[in-house]
């Protein structure tokens, strides 16, 4: 039935409807805006097209992020009542809804149907080729705001400023910004937040120091900067200067930014302090999106029981909170836990695709094979959540580590995609720790085409060669890197010490304290040749040797072995803390089997505890073994 308001009330009419909708727009009120659709449904109001309701009820969905509605809503309307206005309500709330291509696809169609373009739909596009990281499209996108003559609007320069800074295309961003005659905050801000990501702190701090005004954004990116890249006291300076100086506080948007920034660079220290500052400032009515940031930090800097406090303590969870709690456990090869948390979780709220691939990692890191299994297996048929490429990656993983790699590479070749670099890789990764040479090879080949600048994969297989006797196709394996101009990452490990960043590469001999640190990791080596510890030579390429072993080849291996960024940055926590204190140190890379053959002796002897945080997982070294159980 239909209301018959409209006899009732004779001013009932769509243009007294519209402000309402935009209202709820404004305050993303939508469960009001949906009793409105309703009304607007049930008494025929939507029929005249003209009335241009469909059109505000489009921006409402867009808005509030209900993209589904939105989608339908915009395909409902004849293509003669759409305006630029409809087009770049979508466009910008695929862009929000980390759904760029198909901002990318709604602009090629707003050109097929020779939509007018406006400044507002160049913004989402360059948003939308920012997110992708796409400097093709950014690029043709800039030529025609030239075209356009829209070089003067300060919104689409700063956008563009922005997908360039977020490509590393810091050179085209300058140009950009120097070409703008009139700036505000927000163009020093890109700038700013581009130069910090490709050029470093120092480049940073110089266009800092430039900026005719500053907001909270600004300080922030400044002081995450710093503090994501170890240099804690500049970022404590500039944080003091923020608060007390220029009267700023910290809201839960600046937390968060810090938090993460904490993480990235395992430094507790500041953590704790924003930690501090969030109960003081916020007390029990913490932002979740805060509680969260801080839970991570803490699991992320090694301190994975502290995070199990601060989640314990949230007075609400929703499933972000309980994905990085679990995702925190799984990294530090709680995979038990994970599975018992999991069960709890259930009752309290729903879990998505990134709860099973923190479930399916704790699986993989433990060993637990048939607990992964069985939730891989439910994910559809119970959670009717679609395996995505990174569940299948975990579950080929799961199979690599426990030596069923011919179940590993039939569940590859069945999957309903293609695999990507992640899937491949975790299976030479498991042909590495279980010796199949023959399958690692057919696999590097593979993964040369996706990406042939990749060094990680040629350096694995170089030193399968090496352990199965064979350094002429080690050596030679290197060598083609070299000849293609293509270097391999260099390994890197950081140690906070005092409040202070320090990092130690393989072999590096530019630290202060490096005479001392050298006697101390003389001193370490003889302790644990004593303690039983033999140098895993065959581990160590050295081109050059070809092939020829001799006792020069293998003293120059055993040094560089002993100087490897992991042991130095073991040598200067022994010399710089207290007795008994617990050492955390942090690898870019993935720790070799010597350092963590090693590092299991080390903290037996030295009764230490040391946590060591690679690329893939945490490992927990105490009185001579490790958390991982060789398991990694």
């Amino acid at each position: 039935m239909k209301w018959p308001i409209l006899r009732a009330f004779p001013s009932f009419s769509p243009r007294y409807l519209r402000p309402f909708l935009r209202l709820c727009a404004q305050r993303s009120a939508l469960p009001t805006g949906k009793k409105l659709h309703a009304l607007i449904l049930t008494t025929g109001l939507s029929i005249p097209h003209n009335s241009f309701l469909l059109n505000t009820l489009l921006h409402l969905y867009a808005s509030c992020g209900d993209i589904a509605s939105a989608q339908k809503l915009f395909d409902d309307i004849p293509h003669t009542s759409k305006d630029v206005a409809d087009w770049t309500s979508l466009m910008s709330s695929f862009s929000r809804q980390s759904r760029p291509r198909d901002a990318l696809l709604l602009f090629a169609q707003m050109l097929e149907n020779r939509t007018e373009i406006d400044d507002v739909a160049m913004v989402c596009l360059f948003s939308a080729c920012a997110w992708l990281q796409d400097v093709g499209v950014g690029s043709q996108g800039h030529a025609r705001v030239v075209k356009m003559g829209l070089e003067g609007r300060v919104k689409v320069c700063n956008a563009l400023m922005d997908m360039y800074g977020k490509s590393g295309m810091v050179g085209d961003m300058r140009r950009v910004f120097g070409e703008m005659e009139e700036k505000n905050v927000v163009s020093w801000t890109v700038v700013l937040d581009g130069v910090l990501k490709w050029e470093g702190v120092s480049n940073g701090r110089e266009v800092f120091d430039d900026m005719p005004c500053r907001n909270e954004v600004a300080w922030t990116i400044m002081i995450v900067g710093y503090v994501g890249n170890g240099f804690s006291k500049e970022g404590f300076l500039l944080l003091s200067q923020m608060l007390f100086h220029c009267g700023f506080k910290l809201n839960y948007i600046t937390l968060c930014s810090l938090l993460s920034a904490c993480a990235q660079s395992g430094d507790v220290v500041m953590g704790r302090w924003v930690h501090v500052y969030g109960l003081k400032m916020l007390g029990m009515e913490m932002d979740i999106m805060v509680e969260t940031a801080m839970l991570d930090m803490y699991a992320k800097c090694g301190r994975v029981d502290t995070a199990i406090k601060v989640f314990k303590c949230m007075p609400r969870r929703n499933v972000v909170a309980w994905n990085a709690m679990l995702s925190g456990l799984a990294m530090h090869g709680r995979g038990r836990v994970v599975v018992e948390m999991f069960q709890r979780m259930i009752k309290e709220v729903r879990p998505d695709y990134l709860t099973f691939i923190a479930v399916l990692s704790a699986c993989s890191h433990s060993g637990m094979i048939d607990q992964g299994s069985y939730y891989f297996d439910s994910l559809q048929s119970v959670y009717g959540i679609t395996p995505k490429i990174d569940h299948y990656a975990c579950m080929v993983d799961l199979l690599g580590r426990a030596g069923r790699l011919e179940e590993a590479e039939t569940l590859i070749n069945q999957m309903p995609i293609p695999p990507n670099e992640v899937v491949l890789g975790s299976l030479l990764g498991s042909c590495n720790s279980h010796g199949k040479l023959q399958l690692a090879e057919q696999i590097l080949q593979k993964l040369i085409r996706m990406d042939p600048h990749n060094t990680e994969y040629h350096i694995l297989l170089s030193n399968m060669y090496a352990l199965a006797g064979k350094p002429d196709k080690a050596n030679a394996l290197r060598r083609v890197l070299k000849t293609k101009g293509i270097r391999k990452i260099p390994g890197m490990s950081s140690i906070h010490v005092d409040g202070q960043l320090h990092q130690f590469s393989a072999g590096d001999k530019s630290h202060p304290e490096t005479q001392e640190i050298y006697i101390m990791l003389e001193d370490m080596i003889r302790r644990l040749r004593l303690a039983g510890y033999v140098p895993n030579l065959a581990a160590q390429g050295f081109p050059g040797s070809d092939g020829v072993e001799d006792a020069g080849v293998s003293l120059e291996k055993e040094q560089a072995l002993f100087s490897h960024s992991e042991k130095l940055a073991v040598c200067f926590g022994l010399l710089r803390t207290k007795p008994g204190q617990p050492l955390y140190i942090f690898k870019n890379l993935r720790i070799c089997h010597d350092c963590h053959a090693a590092i299991k002796i080390v903290s037996k002897i030295y009764d230490r505890e040391i946590v060591v945080r690679d690329r893939n997982r945490f490992h927990c070294f105490k009185e001579g073994s490790c958390s991982c159980c060789d398991f990694w």
